[in-house]
């Protein structure tokens, strides 16, 4: 079914994993989609994929920590699909290292990517939304954003604070018909994930499969979350029927509760 037909919808790190599977299911439901990421051989392997399945699909290069390049990618994505209705804040990175060696670069630029990054997006595109008084906002934050663990100093506080100001616009939005929610997945199976792996091990020495086994045992169902499994909680908050959705955080981690 189509039901998301004459919507148009932005999903940020767009070029693979989470934000594919995202950019994939929107199409699949009817929207138009502007995948956006920096590089652009991903993304635009995602819109021909989604095209040859007969979708309504863009690619559209953004740094969505460069203030100046989001404004050229929000006026570039409203020309292509007309009213963006639909924002999926997915870019992110992840670093790990212990306290006393995170690096005021590797917080900065964790933060940047991760919470400056959703801000400048978010504003980009709200106030359409508000004009039409229709709009939907997902920001993929993480288990992170509620718990701490060792080694993810930069990477938790910065989900976070992508939390905190989900949160906070939510209680801004109410009675607008603009809802902001997050979906907060525990590990997935991405490359960022893969990447995470083998820069632990380069570090470490350990095995990258030992790594990896240890982190899907970390996980209550014994496995790393799908990025489709990701992207079905995404489109719970699209329909009319969730306009009430607001300010929610749906977590996704195959078990048990991350929140406090």
């Amino acid at each position: 079914m189509k039901w998301l037909k004459g919507r148009g919808a932005v999903v940020t790190g767009g070029g693979r994993g989470i934000g594919a599977a995202v950019a994939e299911a929107l199409a699949a439901a009817g929207a138009s989609v502007v995948v956006t990421a920096r590089t652009a051989t991903e993304i635009e392997a995602v819109a021909d994929g989604l095209r040859a399945h007969g979708r309504t699909a863009h690619a559209v290069t953004c740094d969505v920590t460069d203030p100046d390049s989001v404004a050229a990618m929000a006026v570039h994505a409203q020309e292509l699909v007309g009213s963006v209705d639909i924002l999926v804040n997915n870019a992110g990175v992840a670093r790990s290292a212990p306290f006393l060696k995170v690096t005021l670069q590797q917080w900065e630029e964790v933060h940047r990517v991760n919470a400056t990054g959703t801000l400048l997006v978010t504003q980009a595109f709200l106030p359409a939304m508000l004009e039409r008084g229709w709009g939907r906002i997902v920001n993929v934050a993480s288990v992170a954003s509620f718990i701490g663990a060792r080694y993810i100093t930069a990477y938790a506080a910065s989900k976070h604070a992508l939390l905190g100001m989900t949160r906070c616009l939510a209680d801004e939005l109410g009675g607008t018909g603009v809802t902001v929610n997050s979906v907060c997945p525990g590990y997935v199976d991405t490359p960022m994930t893969d990447e995470n792996i083998e820069r632990i091990a380069k570090k470490t020495g350990k095995d990258a499969e030992e790594i990896r086994s240890g982190l899907e045992e970390m996980q209550p169902g014994g496995r790393l979350i799908t990025p489709r499994e990701v992207a079905h909680a995404v489109m719970t908050f699209m329909p009319e029927e969730a306009a009430a959705l607001q300010g929610s955080e749906l977590v996704v981690r195959g078990g048990g509760s991350a929140a406090p």
